[in-house]
């Protein structure tokens, strides 16, 4: 039988997945709610133009091999299905399985029996055998074992996504025995690292202790970096000459976890266990994640005491660094952004730099621009400097 996939959720992880399938010879069918980036794939046409080595495929193969539509039903045609969605938080940091749900139903609309449907999207532990699957059989009218449904976490990087995807082992896991053998065989015909683990829920929790692991490793970087400084040493130092042994990698201090994955993936662990009665399981987790939001609080503590030294009204102070990480022109989940609204808040005189944006970038999230040689005091925020230029050589970090 020949294989049809449709990738269900064309962001920044799902279009590069089906562009990748499509140039390994595959018929893919795209659906996304997002007109835009539908029209855009196919008009060959490339939404996201800053990952590199994407436009060179979408040019290739969109609106050919690579099929783009926002209706479900032009999926039918689909043995292999990969949802790719956002799983975000709502207000009370629960996990939202809005798009989830709606992208899974409509899977379940257009499945057949011995279909294979894949989750890519990063979930809380047990829901491709619990939620993912009721939702395919409510609407399907079939039950698990006629058709296959399996977990393979997505592993995408902003920026290296095809070194990822050429690179990075690809975990797969089964809801079942079947499930998990028929989905290592599929992605085995396009991805060369495939590893088959016992269970789905082994499948999403790999995920989640990848990310989990990095929240907690970069509140300890945090909290080492605020303890060097009230003892009079210097953080980078001490860094350098621990970090001496292969078994100790304390990670760069920052101001907290931003992006759309770290800081999120703890709480869907964290919920899990406290609706579970057992809070005491991640505890570890609870401090990490306070631990790094707390940093905007203390690095615009920081800034403020520079400030201080004049008339607050008329110092210029620049925040130099908004996305969540360097080299990307990304905000999502930025806790630069979160730090620039704080001073604003404080009653300060902020601007902002970011040398992969452009000032229209920023005016619209209502911040002003200015070239950081132009403020009074500088915080570079992804080298944690406080450089004040009324003072020339004046640093404070």
């Amino acid at each position: 039988m020949d294989l049809v996939f449709s990738v269900f959720g064309l962001g920044r992880a799902g279009l590069p997945i089906a562009a990748y399938i499509a140039s390994k010879g595959f018929k893919v069918f795209g659906i996304d709610v997002n007109k835009s980036i539908v029209d855009k794939v196919n008009s060959g046409v490339n939404p996201f133009p800053d990952e590199p080595g994407l436009s060179e495929l979408v040019s290739r193969y969109g609106g050919d091999r690579l099929v783009a539509s926002t209706s479900y039903k032009d999926a039918s045609e689909a043995n292999v299905y990969i949802i790719i969605v956002p799983l975000g938080l709502d207000e009370d940091n629960n996990p939202d399985f809005r798009f989830l749900e709606a992208a899974t139903r409509d899977v379940g609309k257009v499945l057949k029996k011995g279909d294979l449907v894949v989750v890519e999207t990063t979930v809380p532990p047990l829901t491709t055998e619990n939620l993912v699957r009721s939702w395919l059989e409510e609407e399907s009218g079939l039950v698990l074992g006629d058709f296959y449904l399996a977990h393979s976490p997505e592993r995408i990087i902003t920026g290296r996504v095809f070194e990822v995807l050429e690179t990075y082992p690809k975990v797969v896991g089964g809801v079942d025995e079947a499930s998990g053998e028929y989905a290592y065989r599929v992605y085995k015909m396009f991805i060369g690292d495939v590893h088959l683990v016992s269970s789905a829920r082994v499948a999403e929790f790999t995920k989640l202790m990848e990310g989990i692991y990095r929240d907690v490793n970069i509140a300890l970087a945090n909290l080492f970096y605020m303890m060097t400084r009230e003892l009079g040493i210097d953080f980078y130092e001490a860094r350098t000459h621990a970090n001496h042994h292969k078994h100790t990698h304390i990670l760069l201090p920052s101001t907290g976890v931003g992006g759309h994955c770290i800081p999120v993936y703890p709480w869907f662990v964290i919920k899990e266990f406290m609706s579970r009665g057992r809070e005491d399981l991640v505890r570890l987790l609870l401090e990490s994640r306070e631990i790094n939001d707390g940093m905007v609080d203390y690095w615009a503590r920081r800034i403020l005491e520079v400030v201080g030294n004049g008339d607050d009204n008329d110092v210029k102070v620049c925040v130099k660094g908004l996305a969540f990480k360097p080299g990307v022109a990304i905000l999502s989940g930025s806790r630069n952004v979160e730090l620039v609204k704080r001073l604003l808040e404080m009653g300060l005189d902020v601007y902002v730099y970011d040398e992969n944006l452009v000032p229209s970038d920023v005016e619209g999230l209502g911040f002003k621009w200015l070239d950081p040689s132009e403020a009074d005091v500088v915080f570079d925020a992804f080298s944690l400097k406080i450089i004040d230029n009324r003072v020339r050589g004046s640093l404070g970090s």
